[in-house]
C-alpha cells in the first residue's frame, strides 16, 4: 500500500490524484496550497510521493528521479489501490504531470490536469517530451508558466498535440 495524503473537500464531487515534480515532494509548499486550493473546490486530493522521494525524506538526503518505467508502476499501482467511487482525474506538477499524462489513456481517469508540463529538457527544445499528446483521447490541462524553461509559451504553439490537449498561461 503506497502512502498518501488526503485533502478532503467538504461536499466532494471527484478526486484528484496528485503527483509532485522531480525535486520537492508531496508536502511542498506548492503541493500543499495546490491541494488546499482544490479541495476547497470541493475536490478530494490525493498526494503521494514517489518511491525515491519517499526513500529521500527518510534518508534526508536528494535523490534523482526514478528511471520512467518505475515512476509509471508506481503511478499505476496507486491507481489500482484507491477508491474510485468518485470521478478520478490525475495529474501533477511538471514531471508528476508528465507521468500522470503518459497514463491517462489505459487508467480511468477522466482527464488530466499538469501543472507546468516539461515539454523537453532545460536549453534542449529539441528533445521534446510530446508524442503521446499527438493520440490522446481525454482532456488535459496544461497550466504552463509563460517562460517554464521546459517549454516556454512561443515554442508551444508550434508543437503538434491532440485536440484534446488545451495549454492555458
Amino acid at each position: 500500500m503506497i502512502k498518501t495524503l488526503v485533502n478532503l473537500a467538504e461536499k466532494p464531487i471527484a478526486t484528484f490524484v496528485f503527483a509532485h515534480g522531480a525535486g520537492a515532494g508531496q508536502n511542498s509548499e506548492f503541493m500543499q496550497l495546490m491541494a488546499q486550493g482544490i479541495a476547497y473546490q470541493n475536490i478530494n486530493v490525493l498526494r503521494f510521493n514517489f518511491a525515491y522521494m519517499q526513500l529521500a525524506e527518510e534518508l534526508g538526503k536528494r535523490r534523482p528521479p526514478d528511471r520512467l518505467d518505475k515512476l509509471l508502476t508506481h503511478f499505476k499501482i496507486l491507481l489500482n489501490e484507491i477508491d474510485n467511487s468518485l470521478p478520478i482525474f490525475i495529474g501533477g506538477k511538471s514531471m508528476g504531470g508528465r507521468i500522470a499524462s503518459m497514463l491517462l489513456e489505459e487508467s480511468t481517469a477522466k482527464g488530466c490536469i499538469c501543472m507546468g508540463y516539461p515539454f523537453h529538457p532545460p536549453d534542449k527544445p529539441e528533445k521534446l517530451r510530446t508524442e503521446h499528446f499527438l493520440c490522446i483521447s481525454k482532456p488535459v490541462l496544461i497550466l504552463q508558466g509563460e517562460r517554464y524553461i521546459f517549454g516556454k509559451r512561443e515554442e508551444i504553439g508550434n508543437f503538434n498535440l491532440s485536440q484534446q490537449v488545451q495549454v492555458s498561461y
